[in-house]
């Protein structure tokens, strides 16, 4: 023994000094080789069994039971059985005579170690596998360590890890599963039913909870953690039995109980509160329990009973947490409850709602009305913004429940409304309360208003937008119910805003708001914030006034828009937005959110006031003129530069919108809209920032290219009309326009700085005017392209100029491609052609290296767009551009692809993709000439193949792309291909067929069996499937054989045996499954054999 004494001392020092925070880095690695080549050696596994025996070194014990995991799952099979039998035997006693001792995470790392025997050896070579877990949970004195072994075992072998062939996972399953209604029986009924002391009876769930010792709660949490996990993986069937639920639902109420905490709190020992984490523990497991059951949609008939059962339970659950009494609000009985019990409750609910509710409705013994009322209770006194956000999320499940279930059954829409009618409209009242000041101040200022979010929304954002969906949803199901609430709110509001004015006291040129005491202030602050959100929410209802209910609810509308004109009139006339205030860091922003609000939401209105232009112009427009020009009489003043970029922006919006939406014949009249042509085409006014002035001239253009509507061909004044866009067109671009003769020369540095100031400026609202037009009808489309031009000439001609500034020419290809896209009929051939050939003559091979290699992300993008542009090329129907082609792919395949084959980095390479994808698709017949007619006569054999060198070319490319990383280019061309094939017959073609396919089918097998893109597992089997059906045949007797035949690491028996398991099944679902049982078990017989001591004779 001395050398195995000696080595544990040795050990010991070694694992020391690894963890000693002086150690250098260096040493750790010499530590560590010296400690691997150690555990390679035959036969080190009884030096850790000694080891394991003889030390109380942490460390020393990971070391060797990592020795021993080593040893078991990696290379078992090459043990010697007698080895084996002493392993299997000496383990479990270990485990037996110390797990008292060991600390925590050595006694479950040695219990993982012997389930790893279970899984390789079980029932065969260890028949009592099971059996010695069972009686350990029998004894008293390790049941503690039967229910973690059981719980290790439920992880190890229901799901097991990828090292076992399909077979062996298969068989186990089926083994455990026979056990499933003792380990049920023995769970419930033993251990934890008569731990409640306690008949296992429904209606004795409102007794008094049981005081349970520190040692039977240990027993009972470890139960349930084994029966939350054996609930995620068993069917759902008799071996839930209705005592079982009772009993867990038993359990459920320790989460409940705020009686322990108050005990533990009055009598201030810590034991009592370690005591009573414990008993809410319980609480929180036993929901976990019944969560993993509900989150089974499919519920067996016989299950149902079950489940209403359940949701009994859970309704006195759910009455007993929001049950009210003198000594508790129901907030502060919430308060008083464990966090994560409260997150299970909620997860539970949500499950209810959405997975099982339309199940359980029917049944005439659910109270669901009455569930609805303590699910409103529950939700209203939530003591965390996310656990209120939660519940919201739970009633918008509710909300669209009942919106599909009534439009599916029209005849009883009455009946289903009346239902829940009081429900809804006191879920509207409440939601609309929680997003007021007034109501719940202390709340609304924990919100934080600054710090953005993944969606680029803060909490405030998030909390008010989430309760204006469910607004909206309400107002679906009730609209005049939710009007009728939302309206005298927003009206109360809108007079203290509107009242303001009285306070306004003028001196000189300032004007101050004469509102000055602290509490007045507090006041109108809140009363701001709220204005400002009952805005949003009435702008949220606009859809619900268009449409089919626009001539039902048309007055409501028209008060509404009445009154935000009104509103909207007033702060631009009383310049709200520059007023001095007593707390200007507190009430400016307040005015100007709320004038902003006004905006957003009469801009929200404009669909329904184009709905009410078509219905009204003809009998009586006054009332809709009224509305427009007073819109624009608001609007003017606030497009300045001098005006706050929020509302700025607002206004600049809500213009667009009346000239794209509304477009009234009579805008380009009113003075207000003249007056804004002369100031945007005034070279010498200030310019308004970027996006201002994109929005300003977006809408400008728009009044004069789009159609007005109700009116006939005849009656739209094009000519005027298109006189006045070129001069406005004109306007916008004479700086730019000017470069042409000057941007040749060579530039100094300031110069330079300028050209490219008025190139971005003039390009970007270009660019937004042909993106707003590219939809519209064909006239709009033409008269933007005469206007347009000479500019669109100028910037070819100066494209040459900037080639080597990425910059520049990035914005300049942004605007050819929205050219491309939306005018480029108008463009007409030759123009187009000549764009496209300096295009080609400017992007050498050299240009583009230099691109994609020197000019990082702004290059790369640069080269993305012009493939971008040759993909709208490529798609164009007809001959026109069909010269070309040969170009495009010589420049894809001979420049681009050689430069970017070989980047790591994605850039590029999606895009360039994509055009491959398009010339092949729109353009099938430059490389499939055969005529249908011909293809019939002669059959698909002898078909007609031009180009074919391109064609494998690319093809080549689509290969080599599966063997690298990126799992998005790889999903890209995947679905590529298989829409090539389903359009084109792809697979079906002589040349992939004879010479591609079965390439392919083999890359896509080895990604499967390097699980390098294991998310797309059942895209890559479908794809084989889809390959292989082509000719079935040949892939049974050829490609298989083959396949196993160059695979290395496994012998000819192992191959004869993978070969044999993959049945020759001809349908989808039976295919797929073979082929991921094929990769499955190719792994783990190379993992087998390369575990295996070296020379071993294998039979």
């Amino acid at each position: 023994m001395a050398s195995e004494e000696a080595s544990l001392r040795a050990l010991e020092s070694l694992m020391t000094e690894f963890f000693h925070n002086c150690t250098t880095n260096e040493r750790k690695r010499e530590i560590e080789e010296l400690l691997n080549n150690f555990a390679q050696q035959i036969g080190a596994w009884r030096f850790c069994l000694y080891f394991l025996s003889s030390t109380r070194n942490d460390y020393v014990m990971m070391y060797s039971l990592t020795v021993f995991e080593n040893l078991i799952n990696k290379m078992w099979l090459g043990v010697p059985s007698q080895d084996k039998m002493e392993i299997r035997s000496c383990l479990p006693k270990l485990l037996l005579t110390h797990h008292k001792t060991l600390p925590y995470f050595i006694r479950n790392k040695l219990c993982k170690v012997i389930v790893d025997i279970g899984r390789q050896d079980w029932p065969m070579f260890y028949h009592d596998f099971f059996t010695n877990i069972l009686q350990l949970i029998q004894s008293p004195a390790t049941t503690p360590l039967g229910l973690i072994m059981l719980k290790t075992t439920s992880e190890e072998l229901a799901c097991p890890r990828e090292d076992l062939s399909i077979a062996r996972k298969e068989e186990l399953r089926k083994l455990l599963l026979e056990q499933v209604q003792t380990v049920l029986g023995l769970l419930t009924g033993d251990l934890l039913s008569s731990l409640l002391q306690s008949p296992s009876t429904a209606k004795l769930l409102n007794q008094p909870i049981p005081v349970l010792d520190t040692e039977s709660e240990y027993i009972c949490s470890l139960a349930l953690e084994c029966l939350a996990h054996l609930f995620s993986w068993i069917p759902l069937s008799t071996s839930i039995t209705p005592s079982l639920l009772t009993t867990i639902f038993h359990f459920a109420r320790f989460g409940c109980d705020t009686r322990a905490r108050k005990m533990s709190s009055l009598n201030g020992s810590s034991q009592n509160s370690v005591l009573n984490q414990e008993h809410g523990r319980l609480g929180v497991l036993a929901m976990s329990c019944i969560n993993e059951l509900m989150s089974k949609n499919c519920v067996p008939v016989e299950f149902e009973e079950y489940l209403l059962r359940m949701f009994q339970q859970t309704f006195y659950l759910l009455q007993k947490i929001t049950k009210e009494n003198n000594a508790h609000t129901v907030k502060s009985r919430l308060e008083e409850l464990d966090e994560s019990y409260i997150e299970k409750f909620t997860d539970f609910l949500r499950l209810f709602v959405s997975v099982h509710l339309r199940r359980i409705e029917s049944y005439s013994q659910f109270p669901v009305v009455e569930f609805l009322a303590l699910l409103f209770k529950y939700t209203f006194h939530q003591p965390t913004h996310e656990g209120y956000f939660s519940c919201l999320d739970i009633w918008t499940l509710f909300l669209d429940y009942l919106t599909s279930k009534i439009k599916s059954r029209l005849a009883d829409k009455e009946a289903v409304l009346n239902r829940y009618e009081d429900a809804l409209v006191l879920l509207l009242t409440e939601v609309l309360n929680r997003i007021q000041f007034r109501y719940n101040q202390a709340q609304l200022e924990e919100l934080d208003d600054e710090t953005l979010d993944d969606d680029q929304q803060t909490e405030w954002q998030r909390y008010l937008r989430q309760s204006l969906e469910v607004v909206a949803k309400v107002m679906e199901l009730l609209p005049t119910h939710a009007f009728s609430t939302l309206f005298p709110v927003l009206q109360e509001n809108l007079d203290v805003y509107l009242g303001l004015q009285q306070f306004i006291v003028t001196s000189g040129t300032s004007h101050r708001l004469n509102i000055t005491a602290e509490n007045d202030c507090r006041r109108l602050h809140c009363s701001l914030r709220d204005l400002s959100s009952l805005l949003q929410a009435v702008g949220r209802l606009a859809e619900y006034f268009t449409g089919d209910m626009f001539a039902t609810r048309v007055n409501d509308a028209h008060t509404v828009v009445e009154r935000l004109v009104k509103v909207t009139l007033y702060g631009s006339q009383i310049k709200l937005y520059n007023i001095e205030t007593a707390v200007p860091s507190v009430l400016k922003p307040d005015l100007i959110d709320v004038h902003a609000q006004s905006l957003a939401a009469l801009q929200a209105y404009c669909h329904w006031l184009a709905q009410f232009y078509s219905e009204v112009h003809r009998q009586n427009p006054t009332q809709f003129v009224s509305l427009v020009s007073t819109a624009l009489e608001a609007i003017t003043p606030l497009i300045s530069s001098k005006v706050q970029e929020k509302l700025l922006l607002s206004s600049c919006h809500l213009l667009v919108s009346l000239a794209t939406t509304v477009r009234p014949v009579f805008l380009i009249s009113i003075p207000a809209v003249q007056k804004m042509f002369n100031r945007i085409t005034d070279t010498s006014a200030q310019r308004l920032p970027d996006k201002a002035q994109i929005l300003v001239c977006r809408a400008l253009s728009n009044i004069l290219l789009l159609p007005w509507p109700n009116l006939p061909e005849s009656e739209q004044q094009w000519a005027i009309r298109s006189a006045n866009h070129a001069s406005l067109i004109s306007a916008l671009t004479r700086d730019y326009r000017s470069l042409k003769s000057s941007a040749i020369l060579p530039q100094r540095k300031i110069q330079q700085d300028d050209t490219k100031t008025v190139i971005h400026q003039t390009l970007s609202v270009l660019e937004d005017i042909v993106e707003s037009i590219s939809g519209e009808a064909t006239k709009s489309r033409q008269l933007c392209y005469q206007s347009l031009q000479e500019s669109v000439q100028v910037s070819l001609a100066l494209f040459p100029a900037f080639i080597h500034q990425s910059d520049v020419t990035d914005e300049m290809l942004s605007f050819f491609l929205t050219l491309f896209q939306g005018l480029r009929v108008q463009m007409g051939v030759p123009f187009t052609e000549q764009v496209i050939q300096t295009f080609l003559n400017m992007f050498t091979r050299e240009q583009l290296a230099e691109s994609i290699l020197h000019d990082g992300s702004t290059g790369c993008r640069v080269v993305e767009k012009f493939l971008r542009i040759l993909q709208v090329v490529v798609q164009e129907p007809g001959q026109v551009f069909k010269p070309f082609l040969p170009n495009i792919i010589s420049l894809c395949m001979e420049q681009v692809y050689p430069i970017v084959a070989e980047r790591s980095s994605p850039d590029v390479k999606a895009e360039l993709f994509e055009l491959l994808f398009r010339v092949l698709h729109h353009n099938w017949r430059y490389f499939f000439k055969s005529s249908i007619l011909a293809s019939v006569q002669r059959g698909v054999a002898d078909e007609q193949m031009e180009n074919e060198a391109q064609f494998s070319t690319i093809m080549q490319a689509f290969g080599q792309s599966f063997l690298q990383p990126d799992i998005h280019l790889f999903k890209q061309n995947l679905f590529y291909l298989e829409t090539l094939n389903t359009k084109q017959k792809l697979y079906h073609k002589k040349i992939f067929r004879t010479s591609m396919l079965f390439q392919f089918v083999n890359v896509l097998l080895q990604v499967l069996f390097h699980k390098s893109h294991d998310l797309l597992q059942e895209e890559i089997g479908i794809a084989i499937y889809n390959m292989a059906s082509v000719d079935f045949d040949s892939f049974y007797s050829a490609f298989l054989p083959g396949f196993l035949a160059s695979c290395d690491g496994v012998d000819t028996n192992q191959k004869n045996v993978l070969g044999r398991n993959f049945k020759m099944d001809r349908d989808l679902p039976s295919f797929t499954q073979n082929v991921h049982r094929l990769v499955n078990d190719l792994r783990y017989y190379r993992l087998c054999n390369d575990s295996l001591p070296p020379g071993t004779v294998k039979l």
